[in-house]
This record gives C-alpha cells, sequence and structure tokens, in this order.
C-alpha cells in the first residue's frame, strides 16, 4: 500500500500517438489536508475513493489505500467534496517495462500536462520518453489536491 512514483512535466502533445488507452476522469476532495488527502473519482464506468498519506521527504512515495465504488456512491460524495473539482483526460502509455499515465488537464488547470510513472523501488531505473520535461516529483504545487486549490491558470 505504498505508492512510489515520479511525476514530470510533459513538453510535447507526442506522448498522444503512443498511448494504448484514454480515458475521462472527474475527482474531488472530500479533505486535502497535508498530512492525508481523501479522493472521489469517476474514472471510466467506476467509482473509487482513495485515501493518500503525507509524502515521504523525497515525495517519491506514500501511503495509498483505493476501494471501488459505485458510479451513483462516487457522484453522491463529489457532491460533499472541496470546492475546485479536477477534470482531466488520462492517456497510458507503455513505454519499456513501464506505463506512463499522462494527464492533460482542463478547467482552472487547463494547458498542464504530467506524467507520472510508478516503480517498485525508489531506486528503480527506468527509460524516459523524449516528451518529459522537468521532473516535479515531491513539489506539492502540482498535487491533485493542491490543483483543485490552486488551480494552474492562477498561477
Amino acid at each position: 500500500m505504498i505508492e512510489i512514483e515520479r511525476k514530470f512535466l510533459v513538453k510535447t502533445q507526442h506522448f498522444k500517438t503512443q498511448a494504448s488507452t484514454s480515458y475521462a476522469i472527474k475527482q474531488g476532495f472530500l479533505n486535502s489536508h497535508e498530512d492525508r488527502t481523501v479522493r472521489v473519482r469517476l474514472k471510466k464506468d467506476s467509482g473509487f475513493i482513495t485515501v493518500k498519506g503525507k509524502s515521504s521527504s523525497n515525495g517519491l512515495s506514500r501511503f495509498e489505500w483505493e476501494k471501488e465504488i459505485t458510479i451513483q456512491e462516487a457522484e453522491s460524495l463529489l457532491l460533499l467534496c472541496e470546492d475546485g473539482i479536477i477534470d482531466k483526460t488520462r492517456y497510458e502509455v507503455i513505454y519499456g517495462t513501464h506505463i506512463f499515465e499522462v494527464d492533460e488537464f482542463y478547467g482552472e488547470n487547463d494547458g498542464l500536462i504530467i506524467a507520472e510513472v510508478e516503480l517498485r523501488s525508489e531506486e528503480e531505473n527506468f527509460e524516459k520518453p523524449n516528451w518529459l520535461g522537468k521532473e516535479v516529483t515531491g513539489q506539492i504545487a502540482y498535487y491533485n489536491s493542491q490543483l483543485s486549490q490552486h488551480p494552474f491558470k492562477k498561477w
């Protein structure tokens, strides 16, 4: 239940031609405290509730627990969320032996594209596609919980 991931800005749209799938995501936060977040998400034909703990000092890992819920439950819980619902399209790109999840944001976060790659250990090496830009792992401003409160368009 420990999530290890690295996060990058994306500098071109080339990832779209490499994506094996894409789908819409709508998500909100019931709690966006720095020590923990509670997220509600609609993704494809499913709903999810996720609890994430505080990130490690280097930003690479943190506790994550997720449970699938019905679409109706997720829609009801989204009505209770804090202001700032996140709307994005996720593209999944298989590159080397890893899957990059690339999120293209809309609304108040329009223009922001972030790629994440999950790892088995903090030291694990991985191939980087040429469309990856600056690494933003551990930079709290790029967490979805923060983007919901302090949108990219207002930076």
